[in-house]
């Protein structure tokens, strides 16, 4: 287990006092080795600092203004001191064993430069939710390509994991976008190395009232597409892109229509 590479989880953080505890705790229940944990708050004013200091002796965190969640993934990144970087966001959780699973991975597969794995929508009672999108989500996995990921986003960020290396070579989060950040390092990393897939449940995204997962589905695919035009230079791509937000927006619109 002392073998095991270090691993760096970066937790951007602003008034998600409700659910922080609960990520805490679901990185310190992993017990790994090797860890450090980051938390990157941008100046909180609900109960956040209360939990922060609670935890103080376990994990490192600054609270200060920021410009947004990239910017502080970003100051996490420029602190990080793993040899495989992830972030974790502050509503989010892993599943237990899930950074000892990510570790071996790495330590046993030392041509995989980033990995990623299954990951359940959760609502803000734990409850696994839109598990239509989790399925069309691992089918893409299972069938990954830079192609296939120049069209759509199946690739699920609390469950996606890099190395140091990989991080020297891509370098920060792009802080122009506000949803689509993630998919952005996505198509920069898969430019240079093969996504690797571990086919397990790695981590939980939880979607709530203030969560930018209940924002606007068609803003965030339209952020999406507007990445991809920095980085796809097939016309073809683009528009299987172009229709494939379009029909996503209208059945998430349309499931959201039947839940009421």
């Amino acid at each position: 287990m002392s073998a095991l590479p270090r691993i760096t989880v970066i937790t951007p953080s602003y008034n998600q006092g409700k659910y922080i505890e609960q990520t805490i705790a679901s990185v310190l229940v992993q017990e790994y080795p090797n860890l450090e944990h980051l938390i990157v708050d941008g100046g909180s004013t609900d109960q956040t600092l209360e939990v922060l200091r609670k935890y103080g002796q376990q994990l490192r965190w600054v609270s200060e203004p920021d410009r947004g969640q990239s910017h502080a993934i970003n100051k996490g990144l420029a602190q990080a001191t793993g040899d495989v970087i992830c972030y974790l966001n502050s509503d989010d959780l892993f599943t237990p064993g899930a950074l000892s699973r990510v570790g071996r991975f790495f330590q046993d597969h030392p041509q995989a430069f980033w990995l990623t794995g299954k990951c359940r929508i959760v609502n803000q009672d734990g409850n696994e939710i839109r598990r239509p999108g989790t399925l069309y989500k691992n089918f893409w996995l299972h069938r990954r390509s830079l192609k296939v990921l120049s069209v759509l986003n199946y690739i699920s960020q609390p469950a996606t994991f890099w190395r140091r290396e990989a991080f020297d070579r891509v370098g920060y989060f792009d802080e122009r976008w506000y949803f689509a950040m993630d998919y952005d390092y996505w198509l920069r990393l898969g430019q240079h190395y093969q996504l690797w897939f571990l086919d397990e449940t790695l981590a939980c995204f939880r979607v709530h009232p203030a969560s930018k997962g209940s924002s606007s589905a068609k803003s965030q695919f339209d952020e999406q597409l507007q990445v991809a035009r920095q980085h796809v230079s097939s016309h073809m791509l683009l528009k299987l892109h172009a229709l494939h937000n379009i029909l996503s927006v209208t059945a998430y619109n349309f499931a959201l229509g039947l839940r009421k």
